[in-house]
């Protein structure tokens, strides 16, 4: 019988194993998920969404629900993942936790910074030439006036002097490892997420804001 190559079906068995165990971990720490698209290598088309000349290969929601479909239910996890075993990882950010996203060079100066002073990082992904900061949400402050949404290249007004910064909050999402970008490159924990309390949010944007460089967002 013609089928599969063993070494194909092996690389897309651990694939699957490594993706599905991700989200059963994110599920115990109370982070729900969903399936995200996939960037196609072969044929016409560069995503597996149904949309026709994606912008974002690989890097959103499958689902135009996402927001509703996003959970910690182990089974229904479970299923996704047995059903579309390439399907990429995606977290809703402004529930658990809030996410700064900002430019490699100074996400990685940052994160040496922190960990020279002894400061708790909290969980630490690289993705592509972003590197990935979890805090606390801010989503459930005292002052209602600060409750705010963001999408994924805007935040609220603290940190408009931090040109490259993206703050992702309430309605908003973010690529979790160990899901792959469109070049290839996995996306990957620099610090692994432990359980422990996350980190305030204003506090790490202390060390980002710090000696911020403007130019790094263009590299």
């Amino acid at each position: 019988m013609v089928g599969v190559p063993l070494a194909r079906r092996t690389k897309r068995r651990a694939r699957h194993v490594s993706r599905s165990a991700a989200v059963l971990e994110y599920a115990a720490l109370g982070w729900a998920s969903c399936p995200g698209a996939h960037a196609l290598r072969q044929g016409g088309r560069a995503c597996s969404c149904d949309r026709v000349g994606c912008p974002d290969p690989g890097t959103h929601p499958l689902s135009r629900a996402w927001q509703m479909q996003a959970t910690v239910d182990t089974a229904q996890l479970t299923r996704w993942w047995e059903q579309a075993p390439e399907a990429n990882v995606i977290l809703p950010t402004g529930r658990v936790f809030d996410v700064f996203d900002v430019p490699l060079t100074a996400g990685l100066t940052a994160l040496a910074r922190m960990d020279a002073s002894g400061s708790d990082t909290g969980p630490v992904a690289a993705n592509g030439d972003r590197v990935l900061f979890y805090v606390a949400t801010r989503n459930n402050p005292e002052d209602e006036d600060e409750w705010w949404s963001c999408t994924l290249d805007t935040g609220p007004e603290t940190i408009d002097s931090t040109p490259g910064l993206r703050w992702h909050c309430r309605d908003s999402y973010v690529l979790a490892p160990p899901s792959t970008l469109p070049t290839g490159q996995p996306v990957s924990w620099l610090r692994r997420p432990d359980g422990r309390p996350l980190p305030d949010p204003l506090r790490v944007l202390d060390w980002l804001a710090d000696d911020y460089d403007p130019s790094a967002d263009q590299q």
